[in-house]
């Protein structure tokens, strides 16, 4: 099979013109697509030595590692790092980043993005969806600082660095929208660029790819682990996410409710709703009275990051938000005939 699509456009970047080619791998059915195609040309090209892959951690909130009769899935941060070796890239060329704040004994400890949305006050919306930054560009931006002042140095300009993502026209309209290639900042110490090669793959071109990868795809895509029919989530982000569609969100509350209880308390102390047209409370009790799909697993969020994640989101709950919430200004949409969203 192809590594790309024959409809794929000829505008690849200058990868020989990059100091740094960076590949952003979420553990996705896109990132690793998005890698195959990437190598290829980079070892084309003969600049496959100036790439190092990024993984934006996002701790509890990612879809974790299962057991499921007897054999283990990895979760998705382990996923992003088997995506990047596996077309080339050798470990210590991948680094996983995650946001941090200063612990109780001065050092520093995960931040989580559900903290940062209780200490805000509001949750992302589509007009304002800052956890895209705040836990992920903002990171992985702040981690090139060290080697952009070296290099500096060294070059005597502007470091150009190359942002590679697995974004696809397919997943919504404001991704279709996006440039293929753009220039995203530009100052005295850095110039980067972004490059989406596989904007325009279709869903279907990328499991079919899949069917033949050299690296498994989240065990979430799938009705159970191991299935391989492509009947659970569509997307793999946060485990619950703002963002993905009601079907995704009922099927995640299924497989993570203790996560979806600490949502729904941020939700209740904070008074902003999940979403501008569902609470997270509502989506539970649909889930739970009126029908959800089979989660098919269930993690059990029973360990200490889980506990250390719950009292890192009520310590911010106890304070003033940064924001007054943004509450909903209108009714919500009916999620079945015998179950009325909020008023």
């Amino acid at each position: 099979m192809p590594s790309r699509p024959a409809n794929r456009p000829p505008s690849t970047p200058d990868l020989a013109s990059y100091d740094l080619l960076a590949p952003q791998l979420s553990g996705g059915k896109d990132s690793a697509v998005m890698m195959a195609v990437f190598m290829e040309d980079a070892r084309t090209v003969g600049v496959a030595d100036r790439v190092i892959s990024y993984h934006s951690s996002l701790g509890v909130l990612e879809w974790p590692p299962v057991v499921f009769d007897g054999i283990r899935y990895p979760g998705v941060s382990e996923l992003a790092a088997l995506q990047s070796n596996a077309f080339g890239v050798p470990p210590d060329r991948h680094v996983e980043v995650t946001r941090t704040m200063p612990g109780p004994d001065g050092t520093r400890m995960p931040h989580s993005l559900l903290t940062e949305i209780a200490a805000y006050g509001r949750f992302p919306r589509m007009g304002s969806p800052y956890c895209r930054k705040a836990a992920k560009e903002s990171v992985v931006s702040s981690a090139w600082t060290p080697m952009v002042s070296r290099l500096k140095r060294e070059l005597g300009r502007p470091v150009r660095i190359l942002k590679v993502m697995g974004l696809r026209s397919d997943e919504g309209a404001d991704r279709k929208k996006r440039p293929a290639f753009r220039t995203v900042l530009a100052n005295s110490a850095r110039v980067v660029d972004e490059w989406l090669p596989v904007k325009d793959w279709s869903t279907d071109a990328v499991k079919e790819w899949h069917a033949d990868a050299p690296v498994p795809y989240c065990w979430t895509y799938d009705s159970v682990p191991g299935a391989g029919d492509w009947a659970g989530t569509s997307r793999c982000s946060c485990s619950l996410c703002v963002f993905a569609s009601r079907a995704d969100v009922l099927l995640s509350v299924g497989r993570r409710p203790r996560l979806a209880d600490l949502y729904a308390e941020v939700e209740q102390v904070r008074g902003d709703s999940f979403r501008a047209d569902w609470r997270i409370t509502d989506l539970i009790r649909h889930a739970n009275t009126c029908g959800a799909p089979d989660p098919g697993v269930v993690c059990p969020d029973d360990g200490p990051e889980f506990t250390a994640l719950q009292e890192q989101v009520r310590e911010a709950l106890k304070k003033d938000p940064r924001k007054e919430p943004e509450m909903a200004r209108h009714s919500g949409r009916a999620l079945c005939d015998g179950c009325t969203a909020h008023n």
